[in-house]
């Protein structure tokens, strides 16, 4: 591959991602980004989830993360070589339902995983508590997902960034203003390159106009528990559940953390916590594992998820040549494999594979002349 000087603007997990796997390739990458490591990858829980973030009618996103799923092992292999180990844990995933409409839920999950084909075991209470010692005797049914993974975000942000170092890439501390497909414009000036990659989450959709109504910012609040002495210690495995019709998270650290999330809804830009936010957590944690009322309340943080409009992330070429790569959703930590793959294949103008072509930010365009 021909070595190019690319400009990468934004440094959370996708710009990160990019930014080292193009670096290892022999390019020399610039990353433009006021706190590399920080906004919502500092935030996520972690869960590497393609099945039990499936529903109905969004097969895309599936395969998708399937195939970024099946790239982690190694991806956090080359990682570790090139800096150190991300965290990566293949405990597997617990999904548990409260009452019997959460329960519904899980079912209408099931039918539909088994339909097309993706293996679930379905749980009774019973043996959902067998693998989750100290979960509460309300919780009545579940799915049991052993081939889900999971990453301590903040981990993987480090060892990314010790890769990025180690192979020459240059971090500018800054905002960007503008972005062209050989410029980026911050407040101290210009930055020419061959290419430029935009991957700066919900805050994209402010440097481009072809991303203006195809990106935006969903607030998510998370806690981060540590259990202290004499109580239950964290579950082993990822602790999914529906309580009250609301998705809740519960993922260990192997510090003895537990990170709980998430609440969801619009909230432009903000990114303050809010105390009903925080209320709200606690109270389905405690529904779902009651230890948790006993441990320390060690960080509240929230954070914006870009969502798109289906939910497919966007990853490509825009109309004027800018490679964009966002609109990850819950995703951005699963999907950061795939998406240095699929960057670095368009720098080289390279064809997609099928399911990663899908996420093209011209498909609604497509859509449109059909």
């Amino acid at each position: 591959m021909m070595s190019q000087q690319v400009t990468v603007v934004g440094a959370g997990v996708i710009g990160l991602a990019v930014a080292w796997r193009a670096a290892a390739a022999g390019h020399r990458v610039t990353v433009v980004d006021p706190a590399p490591g920080r906004g919502a990858s500092w935030v996520a829980g972690g869960m590497l989830a393609p099945v039990t973030e499936a529903w109905p009618g969004e097969e895309t996103v599936l395969t998708l993360g399937e195939r970024s799923l099946r790239r982690w092992p190694s991806f956090a292999r080359e990682l570790a070589v090139d800096a150190f180990e991300p965290g990566l844990s293949e405990a597997g995933t617990v999904v548990a339902a409260r009452d019997a409409a959460d329960a519904e839920q899980l079912t209408i999950l099931a039918d539909y995983l088994h339909r097309i084909g993706r293996s679930v075991e379905v749980a009774n209470g019973r043996r959902l508590r067998s693998l989750v010692p100290g979960l509460a005797s309300a919780m009545r049914a579940g799915i049991v997902v052993p081939g889900d993974l999971a990453v301590d975000n903040r981990q993987l942000l480090d060892a990314l960034q010790a890769g990025c170092t180690r192979h020459g890439v240059r971090f500018m501390r800054e905002s960007a203003r503008e972005v062209a497909p050989k410029q980026v414009v911050t407040d101290s000036g210009e930055y020419d390159s061959d290419a430029v990659v935009l991957a700066a989450g919900a805050r994209s959709a402010l440097l481009h106009p072809e991303l203006r109504e195809a990106v935006r910012p969903l607030k998510g609040e998370i806690l981060r528990l540590r259990a202290r002495k004499g109580c239950l210690p964290p579950p082993a495995v990822t602790v999914r559940a529906i309580v009250e019709g609301r998705p809740l998270y519960l993922v260990p650290r192997v510090d003895g953390e537990l990170v709980v999330g998430a609440t969801q809804y619009e909230s432009g830009y903000d990114e303050a916590v809010k105390a009903g936010g925080v209320r709200e957590l606690l109270d389905y944690a405690e529904q779902v594992y009651p230890s948790v009322s006993e441990y320390e309340l060690a960080e509240t943080t929230a954070g914006l998820r870009a969502a798109s409009v289906d939910n497919l992330p966007l990853i490509g070429r825009l109309s004027d040549g800018v490679i964009v790569a966002t609109g990850h959703y819950r995703n951005g930590l699963l999907h950061a494999p795939v998406t240095a793959d699929a960057v670095l294949a368009v720098l080289a103008d390279e064809e997609l594979p099928d399911d990663v072509a899908a996420a093209s930010p011209a498909r609604d365009r497509k859509e449109e002349r059909v």
